[in-house]
């Protein structure tokens, strides 16, 4: 498994009048989140800076696997959120239990 950093950045459905849990589809957005970190796709993941993006830390095989399964995401169906970058990461400092370094 690889790991890439994965940014995701507002799309043209967002209502810059919301706070985030208050834009439309909240709960099925946060519960599809959660079960990406049960499944271990998302390792780590939250808004960064003033939230107008979001980082998250993803264990996948390949690039076009982070891009299909954000693409599941029902903020991603309704344009709240769009793939700003999916870059491969190096992840060599990792305090997780049997993690090494490359």
């Amino acid at each position: 498994m690889a790991h890439f950093a994965l940014v995701l950045v507002h799309g043209p459905g967002w209502d810059a009048s919301r706070a985030i849990r208050e834009q439309p589809g909240w709960t099925a957005h946060a519960a599809f989140m959660d079960s990406l970190v049960a499944d271990g796709f998302i390792l780590l993941g939250g808004p960064v800076g003033d939230g107008q993006q979001t980082l998250h830390v993803i264990e996948a095989d390949h690039e076009d696997q982070v891009r299909q399964r954000v693409a599941e995401d029902p903020w991603a169906r309704d344009r709240l959120l769009e793939v700003g970058s999916v870059q491969p990461w190096a992840l060599w400092l990792d305090f997780r239990e049997g993690s090494t370094t490359t």
